[in-house]
């Protein structure tokens, strides 16, 4: 599994996106004043959720249909 930690400017500051291998991604509502900042945030967020990571994981692992 690939995670992705990016910010991309946003108004007056940088937004925070995770995106993870299968194509999901979760992006901040709010700016940070810079693009560390953002990706710190991206990274506490991340940590918030391991469930949320683990299944997703899990997902990866599943043999598709067919």
């Amino acid at each position: 599994m690939d995670i992705r930690l990016t910010a991309t400017p946003k108004g007056n500051g940088f937004q925070a996106t995770i995106t993870f291998s299968s194509g999901v991604s979760i992006s901040s509502a709010e700016a940070f004043p810079s693009e560390v900042e953002a990706v710190l945030a991206a990274a506490e967020k991340l940590l918030q959720m391991p469930d949320r990571v683990q299944r997703l994981a899990d997902e990866e692992r599943e043999p598709g249909p067919g």
